[in-house]
Formats: structure tokens, sequence, C-alpha cells
């Protein structure tokens, strides 16, 4: 069994995975929210649909991946978990708001009354509470590496007033980049759910623009940083790493605006997602060894040992029962519903009832 340190940076590295994970699943559904919102002209209502039919119920499961992250901070960083959700009551709670609120939108959309302005109400609830989400996580976020949420080293309370703490411009402009990615990712997903040429167009322009933003976001979250969060600038700039970290990073970005730009959109889903990856990465990097800065680390926060080492028994079970049941959803709501469109395109299996609708994944 690894040593009580080793255990800690193990479970750390585990919920840094699982952001990465619920930012190219569940984030990218929180971007078709975002993509419903921006939808104009005359292909509007078309690619709302596009929308609204590719969030089924699988969007749902990829809040495991948040929940993971909460009961390990909880379990094994009890005192951050404190922290966090004392400094940082407010934007938590907008994130918890808006989760629920897009969830209830949806369902009352589709299962409400029919008449098109109780449809339409719902729809414009789902479209915000989806932009707000990702928008307090990343400001949480950013608010998380600023050094402005102190914690006393004797007595353990957080010394902070709770809105300055993140009212700031750094962690709004993280906010702003975590939404940009997230309908960056959703627009490149979405374009591997249309075949229909107009549809695609539409998208491909959509996330050219989107994906320069991300990166205006970027360079703009890097500026501010310089004051806003000095570690992670530090990081950033002038790790041992970073220089390649920048380069890797840059590449994959402009790799995707090409590859979108040409229309290659096999290629640019997956240099997108390699573009999140490197973004939360470097961020991850960047924090070592802290979990708040300046004041916990991973090593002081930690449980006890024992903690730490059942958590992982835990958790190696987990994985061999969650990893298996996401296959056969990814199965139900996306492997079957293709190969029933491919048979309805070609006339077969009339009359046959459809499958539930799927994931944007």
């Amino acid at each position: 069994m690894a040593d009580p340190g080793t255990a800690a940076v193990v479970v750390a590295l585990i919920i840094v995975v699982a952001l990465t994970v619920y930012l190219l699943t569940g984030g990218a559904d929180f971007g078709g929210g975002a993509v419903w919102l921006v939808a104009r002209g005359p292909h509007a209502a078309a690619l709302r649909e596009l929308v609204l039919k590719a969030i089924g119920p699988i969007w749902e499961a990829h809040h495991v991946w948040l929940i993971v992250v909460v009961v390990l901070l909880f379990v094994c960083f009890p005192l951050v978990f404190a922290t966090l959700t004392t400094a940082l009551h407010i934007p938590l709670t907008l994130v918890l708001i808006g989760i629920v609120l897009r969830g209830a939108a949806f369902v009352f959309r589709a299962y409400g009354l029919p008449r098109a302005e109780f449809r339409q109400r719902w729809e414009v609830i789902f479209a915000v509470a989806s932009l707000m989400t990702p928008l307090m996580l990343g400001v949480t976020l950013g608010a998380v590496t600023s050094g402005r949420i102190r914690v006393d080293p004797v007595t353990g309370g957080v010394v902070a007033d709770y809105v300055t703490t993140w009212w700031q411009p750094f962690p709004w402009a993280v906010g702003l980049l975590l939404v940009g990615l997230c309908m960056y990712l959703a627009v490149v997903y979405l374009l591997h759910e249309t075949a229909e040429p107009a549809l695609r167009e539409v998208l491909r322009r959509i996330g050219v623009v989107v994906g320069i933003d991300v990166g205006l976001f970027a360079w703009l979250a890097a500026y501010l940083a310089a004051d806003g969060a000095p570690q992670l600038y530090h990081g950033l700039m002038h790790a041992r790493w970073s220089l390649g970290f920048q380069f890797v990073t840059g590449g994959v970005a402009v790799g995707a605006l090409v590859a979108l730009w040409q229309r290659r959109y096999a290629v640019a889903r997956v240099v997108v997602v390699a573009q999140a990856v490197c973004m939360v990465g470097g961020w991850a990097a960047s924090q070592f060894p802290w979990l708040i800065v300046p004041d916990l680390t991973i090593a002081n926060s930690a449980a006890p040992a024992n903690v730490l080492q059942s958590v992982l028994w835990v958790l190696g079970g987990g994985a061999v029962l969650l990893g298996p049941a996401f296959g056969y959803l990814y199965y139900l709501f996306k492997w079957q519903r293709e190969q029933y469109d491919g048979r309805t395109r070609e006339g077969g299996r009339a009359g046959a009832a459809p499958p539930p609708s799927r994931s944007i994944l």
C-alpha cells in the first residue's frame, strides 16, 4: 500500500482526472445550452432542435464525475472541502441552482404543457442555466487559485469576506474561458450529430468564432493572472515545463481551428478534446502542490493514512462497476441509436419504435 503522502497525491490526481472527464462530457452538454442561446438566422430553429435532441438521458449521468470530486474532497481533504463551501458558498450555490434548473427545465419542456409559450419559456431557462453553471464553476476555480482565500493555521477558520474573494477580474475571466471551452466542445460534438450540410456549415462558423474566443479568453486570463493569481502565473510562465506546455497547447489550438476551417470534423473533434485536456493539465500542474493557494497543500490538508488507503481501495472497486455501466449506457444511447438512424435512412424497419434520444457525445 502507498505511503500517506503518495496516497494523497494519487487521490488529488484522481480528482483532476474526474474534473477533466466532467468537462469533456457534462461540460459539452452545458455548451449545448449555450449554442441554443446564440442560435440565430434561418437555421436557428433546426439548430436548437438538434441541440435538444442530442441531449438525452445520459447527460444526467455525467454529473457522477462532479459527485466523485465532491465526495473525494469531503472524505480525503475535509479542511479543503470546508474552506471551499464556506468562502465560496455564493458561486457554489449558483452552480447547484443552475444544475437543478437545467434538469427541471429539460424535463418540463418535454413532458409539461404542450403549448408553445410554455415550451419556449422552459427552453430559455434551460439555456440560461446552461450558461450560468459553467460560468460560476470557472469563477470558483479562479478564486481557488487567486490566493485570496486564507485559512487560519491554528483554528482552521476561513479568513475571507465571501464576496471579494471571487468578485475579481481573474476569476470571471476563468469563468468566461470555461463557458467558451464548453461551447467549443459542444459544437465539435454536434458536427457529428447531423448530416445536414446547412447545419454543419452553421456549426462550423460558430466553432471558428468560439475557438478564437477561447484563445482570447485564455490570453485574458493569463494576463490577469499576473496580479490575480501570481502562483498560477508563475507556474504557467516560468516553470521548467511551461515552455513545452505552451507550445503543445498552442499547437493543438491552432490545429483545431485549421481542421474546422478545412471541414475536417473528425480531426477537429480529436484536437479540441486534446486542447481541453492540455488546459486542465496546465492548471493542475501550476497549482501543484496546493489545493487552495497559499495555505492548503495536498500534504497539510489530507485525511489520515488509513482513510486515504481505504478510499483508494473503494475507488478501484468502483471503477470496475462504473466503467462497464458507462460503456453500456453509451451503447444504448449512442451506438444503438446510430444503427437505428442508419436503418431508417435506408428505408428499413418501417414502424419500429425509436430508441431514446442520445447524448451529444
